[in-house]
C-alpha cells in the first residue's frame, strides 16, 4: 500500500507572536528566552527529521499541496473573516481571536496548512494513495467559522471535507479527534448536520473549559452525530484503547462513513506540558492500527490523519513516527526512549479498572 505524507517547510515558518507560553507578554509577564507559544515548529520539524533519519520517509509518498483556494476556505469561514485575516497578515500580522497570533504572511501559511489537509483527503479519495498524513501547521480543530482560538486559525479538516464534498462528491465522513483538547471548532461546524460524524476524545475540562461534555450530542438534523468522550486526567494506554474499541469503532460501524479523518494530536502523551494524560508512542500506534482496520472494513481503507497539537519537542517525534509507521504498514521503528519509564508510570491497576468502568458507562450513554 502507499501512504501519502503531505508537508511543506513554509508551515514551520508560522510565527507565534509575543507570548510567554499561553500568556501575552507585558506587565508582569516576562518574555521567555525561547519566546512564543507552546505551539512552535520544532515538534513538527523534529518529527520530519526523525523520519528522514530512520528512513521511514523513503517508504512514503512525500509531497506538497497547493494552498486551499479562497472559495474552498469560504465554504467554512465567512468571507468577512477571511478578508480581515488577510488584511492583518498583509499589514504585518496581528491576532484575531484567542491565542492565535500570526506574523506577516500568516494568512498564506494558514491557507497552505489547510491545503495540506485538502490534498491528503482528495488524494486518498482519488486513489492516488491508500492512506495519508498531513503535517499541517498551524493546527485547526479549535477554529470556529469566525473566531480562531487555541492556536488554530483555519478549520483545516472542515475545509478539506467541504472541498471534497463539493469537488469529489464525498458523502458521509467521520472525524475522530484524539487530540487531548476538545475539538470545539469541528464540533461547532457540524453540530447540526448528519453527514459528518464528529467524535472527540479529550481530557475533561482542559481546553476549552466550557465545551466537550458528554451530553453535547448535536442538534436538529445533527442530533446523535456528535460524540464527546471526556476522560479523567491520568488516563493512559489501557483507557485510550478501551475508548477506541468500545466507543469509537462501534460508532463508526453504526455510521458507515465513506472516509475517516483523524484530528491527530499527540498532546495526550505522558510528558506533554499542556495536558495530564499518560499515553505513549505505542498508544498512538495501536489507535492508528485499530482505525486502519475499521477503515478497511467500512470505507475501502480511506483513512487520513491530520496533525493537530502536541507540545513536547522530545516526545512528539516518537509518537508521530509510531502513528505514521502504523498507517503505512512499515516495519521501520524509532524505538521509544521513554517506553520503560512510561510503562512504570501508567495508571495503577485500581485506577485503570475505574477508568474502564467509566468508558463502559460512556459507551452505554453514547449508543
Amino acid at each position: 500500500m502507499t501512504t501519502g505524507f503531505f508537508w511543506d517547510e513554509r508551515c514551520f515558518w508560522h510565527g507565534g507572536g509575543s507570548y510567554a507560553f499561553t500568556l501575552p507578554v507585558g506587565g508582569l509577564v516576562q518574555p521567555l528566552a525561547a519566546g512564543g507559544l507552546p505551539e512552535n515548529p520544532e515538534t513538527k520539524r523534529r518529527l520530519k527529521n526523525l523520519m528522514d533519519v530512520t528512513g521511514l520517509i523513503a517508504e512514503l509518498d512525500a509531497r506538497g499541496a497547493p494552498a486551499a483556494a479562497w472559495e474552498d476556505m469560504a465554504r467554512v469561514h465567512p468571507e468577512s473573516y477571511l478578508a480581515e485575516f488577510r488584511r492583518l497578515s498583509d499589514a504585518g500580522g496581528g491576532e484575531l481571536g484567542l491565542r492565535t497570533p500570526f506574523a506577516q504572511g500568516g494568512f498564506e501559511i494558514a491557507a497552505l496548512s489547510a491545503g495540506l489537509a485538502v490534498g491528503a483527503l482528495r488524494s486518498v479519495l482519488a486513489g492516488e494513495v491508500d492512506t495519508a498524513y498531513a503535517l499541517s501547521r498551524p493546527p485547526g480543530h479549535h477554529c470556529l467559522p469566525d473566531f480562531p482560538n487555541g492556536f488554530c486559525l483555519l478549520a483545516n479538516i472542515a475545509i478539506a471535507i467541504e472541498t471534497a464534498k463539493a469537488r469529489d462528491g464525498l458523502g458521509r465522513v467521520a472525524v475522530v479527534d484524539w487530540d487531548v483538547h476538545h475539538g470545539n471548532g469541528t464540533e461547532a461546524i457540524y453540530y447540526e448536520r448528519d453527514d459528518v460524524l464528529t467524535v472527540s476524545v479529550h481530557q475533561e475540562g482542559n481546553y476549552p473549559l466550557d465545551t466537550g461534555g458528554i451530553g453535547d450530542r448535536g442538534r436538529g438534523a445533527g442530533a446523535g452525530f456528535n460524540l464527546n468522550v471526556p476522560l479523567l486526567a491520568g488516563a493512559g494506554h489501557t483507557a485510550y484503547l478501551a475508548v477506541i474499541d468500545e466507543i469509537v469503532v462501534p460508532a463508526l460501524e453504526r455510521f458507515r462513513p465513506e472516509a475517516i479523518v483523524v484530528a491527530c494530536g499527540f498532546d495526550a502523551s505522558a510528558i506533554d506540558p499542556m495536558a495530564r494524560m499518560l499515553a505513549t508512542a505505542d498508544t498512538f500506534r495501536q489507535m492508528t492500527l485499530r482505525l486502519k482496520e475499521a477503515a478497511a472494513a467500512l470505507c475501502g481503507g480511506r483513512l487520513v490523519l491530520v496533525h493537530e497539537g502536541g507540545y513536547s519537542e522530545v516526545y512528539v517525534p516518537f509518537c508521530g513516527h509510531a502513528a505514521i509507521a502504523a498507517l503505512a504498514g512499515s516495519g521501520i521503528e524509532a524505538p521509544d526512549p521513554l517506553a520503560e519509564t512510561l510503562a512504570v508510570r501508567q495508571p495503577t491497576a485500581r485506577f485503570d479498572a475505574f477508568l474502564r468502568e467509566e468508558v463502559a458507562r460512556m459507551a452505554r450513554d453514547l449508543r
